[in-house]
């Protein structure tokens, strides 16, 4: 497809980046020339210099012969303008990223009238899976993901004590026709090889036959025991703050909101209902002290600045705070989540890149899709023959560490896989993948139709 990609921040470099992996041809439009010459030198995408405000540059590089157009520019009003432009000279779908709480009450309206098809929000994204992980506790619906004959079940291994200290080779020997397919492990999700072994505070996402989930489903799910959040200190008032604090408060706990900007506090304290919105610096001990951080059931780190959110983080943990997530933007500190204990970690990038991955193709290649604590991705995939992997043993492929092939759905047959396996053309193929390495998994799934008839399988 050709997909145009307006504002060359880091959002809309993430984007091409990743649909560049794919069946894609990108285009990255921005005014800043120095900007663009930057993407040039790190991905292989056209790119032009313009004003996609005006509709003569719109125009002039032929808005209507793309598919899709993504507005991801730091102007919500500037996104909304150049998709509604676009849409109505010709272009095919156009997704526009939107960030403030104010156009968020009335999307209806916005998407009608102006005409775009689909809105990402990076600050929404994110809040919604943090809440799940608050307020929910099991990422997925009553802890199982179903799809077909085919389900995932999400637990924590101290239900089932006799996988505690399991090497991942050894797991068939006491669950017999499942799969690890993820582990969530200090605040990182990853995914499972024969070198790993299972810990005691690991949590599991195992996949199997329906029947069979439900089964151990019963045995390991503990019903009711995460409704019970009753006290959340938030760090950082920004966007995120706002949309977090205010779904907290609406579940029933007693928020806390810290920002060092008055105006900000003005803003959240007159548009939010049973909130308490504190004015004062969010790494000052003395004010985190005063106002008992210690005896808060969850701490969330949101401030505008990934090392502030990580020292807070690690802050909020050393006082025993149970629940402590920091939202993180940077993917080089990822791996120092582990180290430092924290419970999750966060990228709004990941996640909004993510989304428009999934809107950019569609339903004919991803049936499905649902994110795993904000850092993973399952999918439901048809196999079609061009794809890398369909027609090679598994083991023969060269899989990316960061995707698993969790279950097969063939017909009736539901296949858990080993490294004989073979994915044929037609199969319901069910996958686990990390968003932080999403350009792998759109390699992946990538229709590679014009080699396969060049060069034969």
């Amino acid at each position: 497809m050709k997909v145009a990609v307006v504002g060359a921040g880091k959002l809309g470099v993430n984007i091409a980046r990743t649909l560049l992996e794919g069946d894609n041809a990108v285009t990255v439009i921005d005014i800043d020339e120095h900007k663009l010459q930057k993407v040039s030198g790190q991905i292989d995408v056209m790119t032009v210099t313009a004003n996609a405000k005006e509709i003569s540059a719109l125009k002039s590089m032929g808005v209507s012969s793309y598919d899709f157009l993504i507005t991801t520019t730091k102007s919500d009003e500037t996104n909304i303008v150049i998709a509604s432009f676009a849409k109505k000279l010709g272009c095919g779908k156009v997704i526009a990223r939107i960030r403030d709480p104010e156009h968020m009450s009335q999307l209806d309206f916005i998407k009608e009238h102006m005409d775009i098809d689909h809105i990402v929000n990076p600050d929404l994204g994110i809040t919604v899976e943090i809440y799940k992980f608050l307020a929910e506790k099991y990422t997925l619906s009553n802890g199982i993901f179903s799809s077909g004959k085919i389900s995932l079940l999400e637990f924590h291994v101290t239900r089932y004590k006799e996988l505690i200290g399991l090497p991942i080779p050894d797991f068939p020997k006491i669950l017999p026709n499942m799969l690890v397919v993820g582990i969530s492990r200090n605040g990182k999700v990853i995914i499972p090889h024969g070198e790993d072994v299972i810990m005691a505070d690991d949590f599991l996402y195992v996949v199997g036959e329906k029947e069979q989930i439900q089964a151990l489903n019963s045995k390991v799910h503990e019903r009711g025991k995460y409704t019970d959040l009753q006290k959340v200190m938030i760090l950082g008032g920004g966007k995120t703050g706002f949309y977090l604090a205010r779904m907290l408060s609406e579940f029933g706990a007693a928020v806390k909101v810290i920002e060092r900007d008055p105006e900000r506090c003005h803003y959240l304290a007159t548009h939010l209902n049973d909130v308490m919105v504190l004015r004062g610096n969010a790494s000052d001990l003395t004010l985190l002290e005063e106002e008992n951080m210690e005896s808060m059931d969850a701490v969330v780190t949101a401030t505008g600045f990934d090392e502030d959110n990580l020292l807070l983080a690690l802050m909020a943990k050393q006082r025993g705070v149970e629940d402590v997530i920091a939202k993180i933007s940077r993917s080089t500190y990822v791996d120092i989540i582990s180290a430092l204990g924290i419970d999750m970690a966060l990228n709004p990038l990941d996640i909004t890149t993510s989304t428009i991955a999934r809107l950019v193709q569609g339903k004919k290649k991803v049936l499905s899709s649902q994110l795993i604590q904000g850092q993973a991705e399952l999918m439901e995939v048809i196999a079609n023959p061009y794809m890398d992997f369909v027609g090679v043993p598994l083991k023969d492929l060269s899989l990316p560490k960061s995707v698993i092939i969790a279950a097969i759905h063939r017909g009736n047959e539901v296949i858990i896989p080993d490294g004989n396996t073979v994915i044929q053309e037609g199969d319901r193929v069910i996958m686990l993948g990390l968003i932080s390495d999403i350009t792998s998994i759109e390699k992946l799934l990538k229709d590679n139709r014009k080699l396969h008839l060049l060069f034969g399988r």
